[in-house]
């Protein structure tokens, strides 16, 4: 039987000891606020994020010591790069926000940066809120209820543009995720492989202005089919897809993950494509707000894309992202099982067909907000009636797609930043060329322009 009065293991990360006490290990952890690195502040967020049972981590201390434990975080999270965020001293005009997000993995920076404690570091005070559609996360940024969010990467030119709603000024600050998608069909269309044969067939998609829309309507029209008039392509909010496929309501979806690979964790659907075979590194949600929140709060506007571009970097390093499943699985963010985000973020999965396999760039988090991007989306909405008439493509992407700014906030924070604006793209064989955004409307056989 152990002595009552024997130190028990250190664990300088234990939210519960008053402040000034010391701990078993001779230490004082959490004292007052002169004393305490922000260092010891940064590591006891991210060991919390880890391990957010208290004996769990106590444990993990135990077995490891406090010593190992500091240097298995360092050699795995940018420390040293972390404390160096805060160079802006400018007062932050608003501190407390809510930002929307929808529970994907998509969302992976701006959710991840709260658990991890990089809005705090930032001086924010941030809650991030689950929301059940993206319907929902756009009247709740007209309506000024989320200070910011997550965003489909097309909806802030759509809104702006008065597409599908009111038109307010948004803005895209970054790229949260780039690929990050895939055709999941149910299991009993096995042998319908080719998109040929899938007239008739029903299929979602998250949103209208989605990618998820605009590359399936591309690869449906590419095998010769008419997206509005040989396949059926509903709206259904991503966390509702599994349910729905299960449930013979659908075929298929073109959606984002972690639903893609949990309808074959389910055993009731298997991943015909990924998105990235289609046009690799391509963009897929955003973060973003609306430009009046910008020019009435441009300090705490500056704060949040440095907390996110910070955890952008930290996503793109592969050596993070199991622990980053571990962290983005509880309740309050995916509610997913870990295996599952594991599988999406490592790249290493079980497609349905039988077989495992290695993509390490299946998600990847490149956080440049390309203005070409933006043309490319314009393109298709026109492609599709969902604008009409002339569209000044290159005013649009310049004024929605905040690419100085980002390039200025990742320089700010050491990043490295690459050059340009528009560079090229190729899209199923088939180069972009941004400059010349009306002659590839031109060369589609099937299109709905007017």
């Amino acid at each position: 039987m152990s002595n009552p009065q024997e130190p028990t293991a250190c664990d300088p990360y234990d939210a519960d000891r008053p402040l000034n006490m010391r701990c078993a290990c001779g230490r004082v952890h959490g004292a007052d606020r002169a004393g305490v690195l922000p260092e010891d502040k940064l590591e006891a967020s991210l060991m919390k994020a880890l391990f957010p049972v208290d004996s769990v981590r106590r444990g993990f201390l135990r077995a490891v010591g406090a010593g190992t434990a500091r240097a298995a975080i360092a050699s795995v999270f940018p420390l040293g790069a972390l404390q160096a965020m805060a160079q802006e001293k400018a007062p932050l005009e608003k501190t407390k926000l809510k930002i929307g997000f929808i529970p994907i993995t998509c969302a992976t920076p701006l959710i991840m940066a709260h658990p991890l404690g990089f809005y705090q570091k930032q001086g924010l005070d941030v809650e991030v809120v689950k929301t059940a559609g993206w319907a929902l996360i756009r009247d709740k940024m007209l309506n000024k209820e989320y200070d910011a969010t997550h965003f489909l990467s097309p909806m802030p030119l759509a809104i702006s543009m008065g597409a599908g709603s009111n038109a307010v000024p948004m803005n895209v600050a970054t790229i949260q995720n780039t690929n990050g998608q895939a055709i999941t069909l149910a299991n009993k269309h096995k042998d319908k492989r080719d998109p040929k044969t899938w007239k008739g067939l029903k299929f979602a998609v998250p949103f209208e202005y989605s990618m998820h829309n605009f590359l399936l309507r591309y690869y449906v029209a590419e095998a010769g089919l008419n997206p509005d008039t040989d396949i059926q392509i509903r709206v259904v909010p991503p966390p509702e897809m599994v349910a729905n496929l299960r449930a013979g309501n659908i075929d298929g979806y073109l959606g984002p993950d972690p639903f893609n690979q949990r309808a074959v964790f389910e055993e009731i659907g298997f991943i015909h494509l990924l998105t990235k075979d289609l046009w690799n590194g391509h963009p897929c949600c955003a973060f973003g707000t609306s430009s009046e929140f910008i020019e009435k709060n441009p300090n705490t506007f500056a704060a949040l894309v440095r907390s996110v571009l910070t955890a952008s970097a930290m996503a793109r390093d592969p050596k993070n992202r199991e622990l980053i499943a571990k962290v983005i699985a509880p309740a309050q963010y995916l509610n997913q099982p870990e295996t599952v985000l594991t599988q999406v973020l490592t790249g290493k999965f079980a497609d349905g067909l039988g077989n495992i396999r290695t993509v390490p760039d299946r998600a990847d988090f490149d956080p440049i907000p390309w203005q070409s991007m933006a043309v490319w989306m314009l393109t298709q909405m026109k492609r599709w009636g969902y604008v009409k008439g002339d569209i000044d493509y290159r005013r649009i992407a310049e004024k929605v797609f905040l690419l100085t700014d980002a390039k200025k906030r990742m320089k700010d924070l050491g990043q490295p930043v690459p050059d340009g604006a528009y560079p090229k793209f190729t899209v199923m064989g088939k180069v972009f060329d941004p400059a010349k955004p009306d002659d590839y409307l031109k060369s589609f056989a099937i299109a709905k322009m007017a």
